[in-house]
């Protein structure tokens, strides 16, 4: 129970800052240029936090758990790359099926950037939770 705690806490801590400097500088400037006028003001924090909570609880369940039992720290990285590419793969093909000036490059951008977000995130937590749990 300890490692599951420890690997939560720590995919979510390394998730959220990876996700604060990814926001700021790759992925925030290519949306500002196709859609800042669609921003809500003031940012919404509670849908924000929801998201990532539970987002991390499902790639705990996903991906670290099964590499914990197999302590393969690697197959979390793997399947949490994964995961981020179908996960922000979907919102981005989605949004540009469905809405006027989403682009190529914020689909690109996006679900570059959750692929790597969600398999360096759930790598370190298992990696932590190995060590310390």
């Amino acid at each position: 129970m300890m490692q599951i705690l420890i690997a939560y806490v720590t995919t979510t801590i390394v998730f959220l800052g990876l996700d604060i400097l990814g926001l700021k500088f790759i992925v925030k400037p290519v949306f500002d240029r196709h859609i800042s006028d669609l921003y809500a003001d003031p940012f919404r924090m509670g849908p924000a936090a929801v998201f990532y909570l539970a987002y991390v609880a499902g790639a705990l369940w996903l991906v670290s758990l099964p590499a914990l039992r197999t302590d393969l720290p690697v197959q979390a990285l793997i399947n949490g790359a994964i995961l981020g590419a179908l996960a922000y793969g979907t919102y981005e093909f989605t949004s540009l099926a469905v809405m006027r000036d989403w682009s190529w490059e914020q689909v690109i951008t996006d679900t570059l950037w959750g692929t790597v977000l969600t398999g360096v995130s759930v790598w370190a937590g298992v990696l932590v939770a190995r060590h310390f749990g």
